[in-house]
């Protein structure tokens, strides 16, 4: 799983002479690694106050962009119901500075927001570990995030990054990628419990078995949650048998 070279053929076509092949060398962390699923948790985690505040919205980033000024701008999606308390909560949030609502549809709401210098970010640490984020979403308890590093060890000194820095870290599922893998994407504990008891109850059923406000009623967490939990389990099973 360590770092080493790769070699790719690059063919120039040319109507008036033959192919050429050249050979280039590239670092590779392709091959092997770790895909980890971490909830992280700080009261300066970007927007981490307003989450505190309404839970029962569920948040996702889209995008980050920094300006010529310096600025840094995010662009949010927030799932739920009610929203203004929400809003309320990004009115007060230190992590961020004028948010404005920028798009609106009968489930979700899409914020732009500006990071005040207070706010932490999880993107620097984790290139600077070697890692890639591939997920990242909102819960009651801190963010959730799903990370690949290339190795145990960058997954290690992610992790002692965010402890030096006073961020509590949870591991809640790993999985291990090898030239061996078979594309089979391994849900998490929780996805797994909330298909198990979704398909139990009748939930795929026509007509329905049970409702997501009942599915939400008995695993304890918000109706938002189960919402995106259904579609991200969903989408990765779907993604790991069509692809």
């Amino acid at each position: 799983m360590a770092d080493g070279p790769v070699s790719i053929d690059v063919t120039d076509g040319d109507a008036d002479a033959e192919s050429e092949t050249r050979r280039t060398t590239l670092r590779s962390q392709a091959d092997g690694g770790i895909v980890a699923q971490l909830r992280l948790d700080h009261s300066d985690l970007v927007l981490r106050p307003t989450l505190r505040r309404a839970l029962d919205v569920t948040v996702e980033p889209e995008y980050r962009t920094t300006l010529e000024t310096g600025r840094t701008l995010l662009f949010v999606t927030a799932y739920g119901s009610e929203f203004d308390g929400f809003e309320s909560a990004l009115e007060m949030d230190p992590t961020i500075e004028d948010p404005v609502l920028v798009d609106r549809y009968p489930d979700r709401r899409v914020y732009r927001v500006a990071l005040t210098d207070r706010a932490r970010t999880m993107t620097a640490m984790t290139a600077d570990a070697g890692g890639r984020l591939l997920e990242m979403t909102s819960s009651r308890d801190g963010w959730l995030l799903q990370l690949r590093f290339p190795s145990r060890d960058a997954l290690v000194e992610f992790n002692e990054r965010c402890r030096d820095r006073g961020m509590s870290v949870a591991v809640e599922h790993l999985r291990v990628s090898d030239d061996e893998d078979d594309g089979v994407v391994a849900l998490t504990e929780k996805q797994q419990e909330l298909l198990a008891v979704a398909h139990e109850e009748g939930y795929f059923d026509v007509p329905r078995g049970i409702s997501q406000d009942e599915l939400a009623d008995r695993l304890g967490v918000s109706k938002s949650a189960i919402s995106q939990r259904l579609r991200r389990a969903i989408a990765e099973l779907c993604e790991s048998s069509l692809a």
